[in-house]
């Protein structure tokens, strides 16, 4: 699997390390992805995905994965996110 956040679509960025005498060679910035399981208040359970050191503070900062998975838009989410997100959905609107 690549290296992308699956809740925030964080991926490897490209640029150049610059030397002292300026010479430039490509290189390349790998995202911290950390492979955890977030529990899901709705789920009753955890949730695992491969998500970036930043995301986790985000999924907190929004109240936990319910939460924020009902924020998200569909279209930014990886397909294990998604399936995820339609569960918490269906989870929340029979509770």
């Amino acid at each position: 699997m690549a290296r992308r956040c699956e809740l925030t679509g964080k991926s490897v960025m490209s640029g150049n390390n610059v030397s002292h005498a300026h010479n430039r060679t490509r290189r390349r910035y790998l995202p911290n992805i950390q492979r955890l399981s977030i529990f899901s208040e709705a789920l009753d359970r955890p949730v695992r995905l491969k998500v970036s050191a930043k995301a986790i503070r985000t999924v907190e900062h929004a109240g936990g994965l319910d939460n924020f998975l009902a924020g998200a838009r569909e279209a930014d989410l990886s397909p294990n996110a998604r399936r995820a997100r339609r569960e918490i959905l269906k989870a929340r609107a029979a509770s």
